[in-house]
């Protein structure tokens, strides 16, 4: 390869020889004494193309680099002409021009330098020149071979990329009687990323804001490098919103700007933030909230007490399970809303310190008991209701508007006694209630089922009409007034009429009496007992007669039948 006119015009041309033996002579021993190998020089690059970069070393001749490290993934180069690079004068290639190398390291000129490089454990430069079985082939003066695992790359592509690098390693094994030589780089990687997180480590302080690239996204974060140290971006420390993924948020090769949260000594950990850089929207959503406002949210989180709603951008409140119905007994939010959801509520207590906002969704619809008393009224009845619940004690039903009303055991049949409710009704049964009582205070509506059932009364009164007469049981007898039953299980009140009393005579009018008479008339009396309450015959009644009567009112109402005796 030629890269320069071998006529350099920086030569002095005073000093040219006049004969060719002189001239070859002389540039022999001018090259042979400013070509020293190892040796770290200053030089500026004069060209750059694909098959070298020529470097202006300040000899006779020029310097050559391999152009491999220096081009871009775009097919530029990282050099230019005029740029200065330090190098070091590794030799002379074919051609007589320096061969030049940018590591900073010596290279070992004979089997006394390779054993002293071995015994120091020092770092050599050399370039590998081939993939072979198991590892690579190096050239560090000598043919040398590196182990695949001591190459430093993580799989058989970056091994490829090696070739025609030039690389610092170390000797691990040196037979100088069978030339044999192995080579290890991974240490020396190893070592300098040690020490480059060290001192990236130690330049770190708590607060400061860095930037880095984003290295390992993973399900509870994202690893970023800040410059040969790891921190850890936690997905809760990535936004003030909810993050469901930190994928959603970054991604592998992202450059971020992040605050050090915490750098922890011992274990060399680094806690970073990306959400301490932006305004705490906590702090703005308390100064503008006070207690009674009403919010609108979406519920982003249910739990087994309640229900989380974002108020706005990384805020969230808390509906608690007692604050999501009024009356209705909710035993799970998803009874009541769900996620995703839009829902308003009003702020019943805010905890800026806490970063705590407690809300209600019932006390935002307003109290429905607030129009009770208005829409059930005492003996109204609703003919459709449906049971929400059962409990031993009664039924509940749903009255509407998160109002409910119970029914209690007792009042849902009168056929007979129950033990429990759902020996009668099931929940989500249609009920035909009658309103009992309504406490506004005490938030409680009684109802009743029985109170609607027909009585054998109700029954007795549709199938008779006034003035039909029947036969009828007399079974008590108080005075003017007596009990008569006329059908089974219906009595009837029938007053008595009161007997016509004769006119009052004078004492001149009154006849003389007949003591001996009186005496016989009372001494009968006296020996058939006492007469018997009620009226003289024809008109009085005794216990157990059967007589006819006449059915004079009948009261549904009252549930009540009067009669009078025919």
């Amino acid at each position: 390869m030629s890269v320069l006119n071998p006529t350099d015009p920086r030569e002095d041309q005073a000093s040219e020889p006049s004969t060719f033996g002189d001239i070859l002579s002389q540039f022999e021993q001018e090259h042979k004494a400013d070509a020293p190998t190892g040796e770290a020089v200053p030089g500026t690059v004069v060209s750059v193309t694909p098959e070298a970069v020529v470097v202006d070393i300040g000899r006779k001749m020029d310097g050559v680099l391999d152009p491999a490290p220096f081009l871009l993934s775009d097919g530029n180069f990282s050099v230019k002409p005029g740029d200065v690079l330090q190098v070091t004068v590794s030799g002379r290639n074919e051609e007589g021009y320096y061969q030049l190398s940018m590591l900073k390291v010596k290279r070992p000129t004979d089997w006394t330098g390779f054993e002293q490089a071995f015994a120091d454990k020092a770092i050599i430069a050399g370039k590998v020149t081939e993939v072979v079985k198991g590892g690579l082939r190096v050239d560090i003066g000598v043919r040398a071979f590196m182990p695949a695992s001591r190459s430093g790359a993580k799989d058989p592509a970056e091994m490829d990329k090696l070739v025609g690098q030039e690389i610092r390693c170390r000797i691990t094994k040196l037979d100088t009687a069978a030339e044999d030589v192995v080579v290890d780089r991974r240490s020396i990687l190893e070592e300098e990323s040690a020490a480059a997180k060290a001192k990236a480590f130690e330049s770190l302080s708590e607060g400061a804001v860095v930037h880095g690239t984003v290295r390992t996204v993973t399900d509870y974060g994202a690893f970023v490098d800040l410059g040969g140290v790891d921190g850890l971006l936690h997905i809760a420390d990535m936004s003030w919103n909810r993050v469901g993924k930190a994928s959603d948020v970054v991604s592998v090769g992202d450059s971020v700007e992040v605050k050090i949260l915490k750098i922890d000594p011992a274990s060399r950990k680094i806690s970073l933030g990306m959400k301490q850089l932006q305004p705490d929207p906590w702090t703005l959503a308390t100064s503008n909230l006070k207690v009674g406002d009403k919010v609108t949210g979406k519920v982003v989180r249910l739990a087994d007490f309640g229900a989380f709603v974002e108020v706005a951008p990384g805020v969230d409140g808390l509906i608690h399970l007692s604050s999501l119905a009024w009356g209705k007994r909710v035993r799970k939010p998803s009874d009541v809303v769900k996620v995703g959801e839009v829902v308003q509520a009003a702020v019943l207590d805010i905890k800026p310190a806490e970063k705590r906002i407690s809300l209600s969704l019932k006390e935002a619809l307003g109290d429905p008991w607030d129009e009770v008393p208005k829409r059930l009224q005492v003996g109204m009845i609703l003919p459709e209701v449906t049971v929400t619940n059962l409990a031993k004690f009664g039924a509940f039903v749903d009255l509407g508007d998160g109002v409910e009303g119970m029914i209690h055991i007792a009042d849902i049949t009168a056929e007979r006694r129950l033990d429990h409710p759902k020996d009668v009704i099931a929940v989500g049964q249609k009920v035909r209630v009658k309103v009992l009582e309504v406490d506004r205070d005490k938030r409680r509506i009684r109802l009743g089922m029985k109170q609607l059932e027909p009585t054998a009364m109700d029954k007795f009164i549709a199938d008779h009409k006034e003035g039909e007469v029947l036969s009828g049981l007399v079974v008590s007898v108080e005075g003017y007034n007596a009990r008569v039953e006329i059908s089974e299980g219906i009595t009837a009140h029938c007053r008595l009429p009161k007997p016509v009393e004769a006119p009052k005579e004078s004492r001149l009018d009154r006849p003389k009496v007949d003591l001996a008479a009186m005496t016989a008339m009372l001494s009968t009396r006296w020996k058939a007992g006492p007469p018997e309450s009620g009226v003289e015959a024809p008109a009085k009644l005794r216990r157990g007669e059967v007589k006819q009567f006449k059915i004079i009112k009948m009261d549904a109402e009252r549930q009540s039948v009067e009669v009078e005796l025919v």
